[in-house]
C-alpha cells in the first residue's frame, strides 16, 4: 500500500486507465490518451469487452459527462458549475486524468491569486543577474499544458479577481501566450485546452465578464436526483477513503448513511421526504461532499474509540458540526428537526437520543 495520503487520479486508477487504453480502438483527438467513449467509460464505469470491470467516478447525468467531453475536443473550455459539493472538482481531476493522463497542472483560485500564476513568473534571482531570459522565466500550468498539449485546471475560477480571470481571454480565444519581455510567444499545441470549476452560491463572487464567459462551454453540475443515487456516491467514496486512511474499521452500515443523507436533503429541500412536514433550512449547504465528511469523521471515532462499527454516537458529533454553521439560527434549526422529525420516526431514537446528549 502506498505511503501517500492522497494519489492522483491518475495514480490511483493506474490500472483502469491501461486497460481502457489497451482496448480503446476509437478515434482519439491528438494529443489524448484515450478517445471521448473510452473516458466516458472512465468517468461513468461499465465493463469492457475484455471482462475488465470499469468503477464510475461520477455518478449523475451521462449526457452532462458526455457534453462535458465533447467541449474538450473542441475549442472551446469547460466550466463545471454548481453549489458546493457537486463533484465539480473530483470529476474536472478525472476528466485531466483520463485525456491527458495527468491532472496536476492546476491552479487554485483564490481572493490572492496574482495574475502570474495564470501567465508566468520569474526566478528573480536570475532575472536580476541575467537579465530576462527563458532559463529565468518560471511557466505556470497553464503555459505548461499549451507547449504540451495537456489540461490545464482552474479551480474556483470565481475566487479570482476579475482583472486576473481575463488573463485567460487572450489564452482561450487567440490559443497564445505573450511573452513581451522576450519578444516571444508560446502557441498551444494540439490537446491544450482549459477546465474550470465555479460555485454559484459562493460570497464574494468575482462574476466572470461575458468576454470570459463566450470563451466557456458552461456545464452545470445538479445536486443528485434521488436519495439512492447519493446514498450510493456517499457509500463508495468513504469506503474508498477508508482504505486509503487505512481506517481500522468496518465499512459503515447502509443505513447509517441513509439516515445521514436522509438529513441532509430534508433540510436543503426544507421539507420531509414523505412531504407532510415543511422544514427550515439552515444557512450551510449540507452538500454530498459534507455527508461524505460526516460519515468518515464518524469512522475514525469508531474505530478509534469505539467497537469499530459506525453507531448514532459516531456521527452525531459530525452532524452538529455540518449543521450548524450559524450558532444563533442555525442551532434553533436544528432542534426544530430533533424534536418535531427525528424524534418521531422509531427506528432513529438512537440518534436523536446522541444528538440532544451533545446539545444539553
Amino acid at each position: 500500500m502506498t505511503d501517500l495520503l492522497r494519489q492522483h487520479a491518475e495514480q490511483q486508477y493506474a490500472e483502469e486507465l491501461a486497460e481502457l487504453a489497451k482496448t480503446d480502438v476509437r478515434q482519439r483527438p491528438p494529443n489524448w490518451k484515450l478517445s471521448p467513449w473510452a473516458t466516458a467509460v472512465y468517468i461513468l464505469g461499465g465493463k469492457l469487452e475484455n471482462g475488465f470491470v470499469v468503477t464510475p467516478k461520477y455518478i449523475g447525468s451521462r449526457r452532462l459527462v458526455e457534453v462535458a467531453i465533447a467541449t474538450l475536443a473542441t475549442d472551446r473550455a469547460l466550466l463545471l458549475l454548481g453549489v458546493p459539493g457537486t463533484a465539480k472538482t473530483w470529476l474536472s481531476e478525472h476528466l485531466a486524468a483520463a485525456i491527458a493522463g495527468d491532472s496536476t497542472l492546476l491552479i487554485q483560485g483564490t481572493a490572492g491569486t496574482a495574475e502570474e500564476s495564470i501567465r508566468y513568473g520569474w526566478n528573480y534571482a536570475r532575472l536580476l543577474a541575467e537579465g530576462p531570459s527563458e532559463k529565468a522565466l518560471v511557466p505556470s500550468p497553464v503555459m505548461l499544458a499549451m507547449r504540451e498539449g495537456r489540461l490545464a485546471r482552474v479551480e474556483e475560477l470565481t475566487r479570482i479577481p476579475a482583472d486576473v480571470q481575463d488573463t485567460l481571454i487572450t489564452i482561450l480565444s487567440e490559443k497564445t501566450l505573450p511573452i513581451p519581455e522576450l519578444d516571444s510567444e508560446v502557441q498551444a499545441v494540439k490537446g491544450f485546452n482549459v477546465i474550470a470549476t465555479a460555485n454559484n452560491r459562493d460570497k464574494g463572487v468575482n462574476e466572470l465578464s461575458s468576454a470570459l464567459r463566450r470563451r466557456f462551454n458552461t456545464v452545470v453540475l445538479p445536486l443528485p436526483a434521488t436519495l439512492d443515487e447519493e446514498v450510493d456516491i456517499v457509500r463508495r467514496r468513504v469506503e474508498s477513503l477508508g482504505r486509503a486512511l487505512e481506517l481500522p474499521t468496518e465499512p459503515p452500515a447502509l443505513e447509517e448513511i441513509r439516515r445521514i443523507v436522509t438529513i441532509f436533503r430534508e433540510l436543503r429541500g426544507g421539507v420531509t421526504s414523505d412531504g407532510k412536514t415543511r422544514l427550515k433550512s439552515p444557512s450551510g449547504t449540507l452538500s454530498t461532499a459534507e455527508a461524505i465528511s460526516v460519515v468518515n469523521n464518524g469512522m475514525a471515532l469508531a474505530a478509534h474509540f469505539g467497537d469499530g462499527r459506525l453507531h448514532a454516537g459516531d456521527v452525531a458529533a459530525g452532524l452538529l458540526g455540518a449543521i450548524i454553521k450559524d450558532p444563533l439560527q442555525d442551532k434553533l434549526v436544528w432542534q426544530e428537526y430533533l424534536e418535531t422529525v427525528a424524534k418521531e420516526r422509531r427506528d432513529w431514537k438512537d440518534l436523536y437520543r446522541a444528538c440532544k446528549e451533545l446539545q444539553d
